[in-house]
């Protein structure tokens, strides 16, 4: 099979931003940052020709790229300011890392493989995103010492949300999250008010599963 050229890339990534606002995205700054970003190298060369297609992609590793609608969904529910910190918990090949950061002002994101982390970071240094803070370690537990968080995204499946998120999920903050079994799940917008969760349903999913103290052992 040929490889995409540049600008046929180009072409697919704004037919990408059309799909998903036809499927109901309609965030101006999510959508911007989807188009803006370049999906392609966050995949593995292999994959390339189904970059922008609407749909999950191996990494390696057992874990893949999310597609893309999910991405927006999950990023839209998050409602971020310019002016926001967001804690992301899987940062994978780095791709929902690149767009939280073209909409916060600082993200930290924890991943437990290292050579994911590793080559994430290499790939989000080389695209020119300095707003990123990496960690590698158990991403149920967060990243305490920088809590709260006014916005929190999980991008692997827990059989419940861990305790650890939700306490550092800042009063009026917003928590996105796939729970359920190892294979469905449900995506879930959790809003803390007057310090308890309120639950709001998005959509089924099915994510990789979340492995850490609070998630699958």
């Amino acid at each position: 099979m040929r490889w995409p050229t540049e600008e046929e890339l180009a072409r697919l990534r704004q037919e990408l931003v059309e799909e998903l606002r036809q499927k109901g995205i309609t965030s101006p700054r999510v959508l911007a940052a989807i188009g803006k970003i370049p999906r392609h190298l966050f995949v593995l060369p292999e994959h390339l020709p189904w970059a922008y297609d609407d749909r999950p992609l191996p990494i390696g590793f057992g874990q893949t790229i999310s597609q893309p609608y999910i991405v927006a969904l999950s990023t839209e529910a998050l409602a971020l300011s310019p002016a926001d910190k967001v804690l992301e918990v899987g940062t994978g090949s780095g791709y929902q890392t690149a767009v939280l950061a073209e909409l916060a002002k600082e993200v930290f994101t924890v991943e437990r493989i290292p050579e994911l982390s590793w080559e994430a970071q290499e790939r989000l240094r080389r695209l020119g995103y300095e707003n990123v803070r990496f960690r590698v370690g158990d991403g149920t537990k967060g990243w305490p010492e920088e809590a709260p968080f006014p916005a929190i995204l999980v991008t692997a499946a827990a059989p419940r949300v861990p305790k650890s998120l939700l306490e550092q999920l800042a009063e009026d903050g917003r928590l996105v999250i796939p729970v359920g079994g190892r294979f469905q799940q449900d995506l879930w917008l959790v809003r803390k008010r007057g310090g308890k969760p309120v639950y709001e349903h998005l959509c089924p999913v099915s994510f990789v599963p979340l492995i850490g103290e609070e998630g699958w052992r």
